[in-house]
């Protein structure tokens, strides 16, 4: 009876492809328990959860557009909302992945942060680019206000100015810095607040959880500009952070932050698991609780500070196999919360139990 009964359905289901308006071959996928199970990082988490896309993916990816649609509230764009993305020669704008992007967000009403208007790795064509000061400055603004205003209204947020601290403290000497002096990252966010005045407007760095030295420095960055009256609304921290980092600096990184009063933004978290470049390391049922403990302690130490400025945790990325580690160090690692095949990880529990 139930070889009848399996039979009888599968007729249904043949039947019913049979009948479709389209004239394409339908395929009935397998549906796991993790997929069907109604849990998602977007719909357990009191703040928005989101990941960077990678665009190309998107686009001819079925199974990583499937696991955006259902795990994100917010989206980063990886790489293509970078001026050397958009604008990689003097006279060249190019906006459609860009463009891409925000149309996929609004469509499936997902958040959609700007990254990175102003980042020391610039297009070359700057290198070269002749101008006295005021033509570098009116080229500046130029670029940030055509970028955000093309955007206004959709994308809820940028990151203004992307990493402007060296490792000691100090100013980077950026072409920017060079070329429009010390304070060209107060005018960086004046001129986006100018072209859309509803954005939200963040700092972005790296480094807080692991360099005193360094985190002060940022701390004392966006201090200042706040004191000031420039349009800040909030702080990026990174957090390309690594399996033993200590609970003490990462909690010392997010709090610190909280303190600013500013809208904290967790704004690239991987948690790698072979900071050593070990060739050889596989990923172990040990590796994967130690990487699960140190997402649930990030997650649970973010859920605590005020709410007002819980602005996101962001992934950098969804899964093992689209990071950025691997091909950047040239190594093995699996630093996201999905696996290479797009299933959840001890990590992904250890997110969920930082939640609770």
């Amino acid at each position: 009876m139930k070889i009848y009964k399996r039979l009888f359905a599968v007729t249904l289901l043949l039947l019913f492809a049979a009948c479709s308006k389209e004239n394409t071959v339908t395929t009935i996928p397998y549906i796991t328990p993790e997929e069907s199970d109604g849990v998602s990082l977007k719909s357990s988490a009191p703040f928005p959860w989101g990941a960077a896309v990678n665009v190309s993916l998107i686009k001819s990816n079925a199974a990583y557009r499937a696991l955006v649609e259902k795990e994100m509230s917010s989206l980063t764009s990886e790489n293509e909302m970078k001026m050397s993305r958009i604008r990689s020669s003097q006279t060249a704008w190019y906006f459609t992945d860009a463009d891409y992007i925000v149309s996929f967000a609004q469509e499936h009403n997902i958040r959609v942060h700007g990254h990175t208007l102003i980042w020391h790795r610039s297009p070359a064509w700057l290198d070269t680019y002749q101008g006295d000061a005021a033509a570098w400055e009116a080229m500046f603004k130029e670029y940030i206000q055509t970028v955000v205003g093309r955007y206004k209204g959709k994308v809820t947020s940028w990151d203004v100015v992307n990493e402007a601290i060296n490792e000691d403290g100090t100013l980077r000497t950026s072409i920017w810095q060079q070329k429009l002096g010390n304070d060209y990252i107060a005018r960086a966010f004046q001129y986006a607040h100018e072209a859309d005045p509803g954005a939200l407007l963040f700092y972005n760095d790296y480094g807080n959880e692991y360099s005193t030295v360094k985190r002060e420095a940022i701390l004392a960055l966006v201090n200042s500009l706040k004191s000031r009256g420039i349009p800040i609304n909030g702080i990026g921290l990174q957090m390309h952070t690594r399996y033993n980092q200590s609970d003490v600096n990462l909690a010392n990184a997010i709090n610190s932050a909280a303190q600013t009063g500013l809208k904290v933004h967790i704004a690239e978290l991987d948690i790698a698991v072979n900071p050593d470049n070990n060739q050889s390391l596989t990923f172990t049922s040990s590796l994967a609780q130690q990487q699960a403990d140190k997402y649930k302690f990030i997650v649970k130490t973010y859920n605590a500070i005020p709410k007002a400025q819980q602005f996101g945790i962001t992934t950098w990325n969804l899964t093992d196999g689209d990071t950025w580690i691997t091909g950047e160090y040239k190594r093995p690692d699996w630093p996201l919360p999905f696996d290479s095949n797009y299933k959840r990880k001890a990590a992904y529990q250890g997110i969920l139990d930082g939640l609770k």
